[in-house]
């Protein structure tokens, strides 16, 4: 690469060089990310992955993929001057997604686009991305970053991925095995996660807004820290739950919060009763409640309010599956179970 350079492509704004010396940076966080069956050796114009159906215990393999981006929760990031954290996020929305159809995910590529490609921002952000795959167990096998010099802000990025998973056609979940009296279960988020960003700077207003002082509803934490917080990835204990729980169905609840999500893994007929007084809502969503004077449908028809994905079981194997969840380090409760309606999900 080192006879590549455009002086005329430099004055357009793009500098092929700094790409480079950006791929030198991440290479040690992508190797972080190294799997059985990965090729990460980064530059070719594919990322390549061997599938080892024997390795896996799968006879009829499903592909199942997952994309998404982190939304308007970069405008937290580019505030605060912090990149290394939003590269999980955009793991997280991807793996979380298709590990709800029972998957285990096998390798994840991102895509980041610029107003100016600053090799060493650009290590911090595939950093966190790095760092989503090691808690996915996904292997990190290519990606692209894009020096977009007039259609970007020169300090201001998007980020965006995708991710593949496997699962043998046998264990794809099925929702139709649904009925009334199984339990709902709740995981615990670890607080906004990455959607309704736009109603969150909106409520803030945070370009103007102090991000860095400790606040006491918080926690002692400041708004930019708690806001910045990465999505939880739920991959390894829903996992290690499959393995030995019938699991129904799984949501993971992003945009659009409970109202949306959860009737997305329920068959017609049936619905979710939820007892509000149950859920473990977390000091940030009572503070943005408060502080734009949202209406509470609003709030759990927009956030996760505290539970960043549901599981039904069973009711006689509820017991175990919150054991197991418990033993791979998620606080788990029961929220609710399973009725005959026609409306999806009922907060009571």
């Amino acid at each position: 690469m080192k006879n590549s350079r455009s002086e005329s492509y430099a004055a357009a704004g793009v500098d092929i060089t700094a790409g480079y010396k950006a791929v030198e940076l991440m290479k040690s966080h992508i190797a972080r990310t190294v799997t059985a069956g990965a090729d990460t050796d980064i530059g070719g114009f594919g990322g390549l992955f061997e599938l080892d159906l024997e390795g896996l215990n799968i006879t009829k393999p499903v592909l199942v993929s997952g994309t998404d981006g982190v939304g308007t929760k970069l405008k937290i990031a580019f505030l605060m001057d912090k990149h290394d954290t939003v590269g999980i996020d955009c793991v997280a929305m991807c793996v979380n997604d298709v590990i709800c159809v029972g998957a285990k995910p096998l390798y994840f590529l991102d895509y980041i686009a610029c107003g100016k490609n600053i090799p060493e921002r650009i290590a911090d952000i595939v950093k966190g991305v790095a760092e989503g795959c090691v808690q996915s167990g996904a292997a990190l096998i290519g990606g692209e970053t894009a020096e977009m010099p007039g259609f970007y802000p020169v300090d201001e990025y998007d980020l965006a991925g995708f991710a593949v998973g496997v699962v043998d056609k046998s264990r794809v979940l099925d929702k139709t095995t649904m009925k009334p009296g199984d339990t709902v279960i709740a995981l615990p988020s670890s607080g906004v996660h990455s959607n309704g960003f736009s109603l969150v700077r909106k409520v803030f207003d945070v370009e103007s807004a102090d991000l860095t002082s400790p606040r006491e509803e918080l926690g002692g934490a400041s708004l930019g820290q708690t806001l910045l917080t990465p999505t939880k990835i739920y991959v390894k204990p829903i996992l290690a739950l499959l393995s030995e729980v019938k699991v129904k169905g799984i949501s993971h609840i992003t945009g659009g919060g409970f109202y949306e999500n959860i009737p997305r893994s329920i068959p017609k007929g049936l619905g979710a009763k939820i007892n509000k007084k149950d859920i473990k809502i977390l000091p940030i969503f009572e503070l943005i409640a408060k502080c734009g004077n949202i209406p509470e449908r609003d709030m759990f028809n927009t956030f996760n309010m505290g539970v960043g994905m549901s599981v039904v079981v069973a009711k006689e194997d509820s017991a175990r599956a919150l054991e197991i969840l418990k033993a791979n380090g998620e606080g788990a409760y029961i929220i609710g179970e399973i009725v005959e309606s026609e409306d999806g999900v009922i907060l009571c």
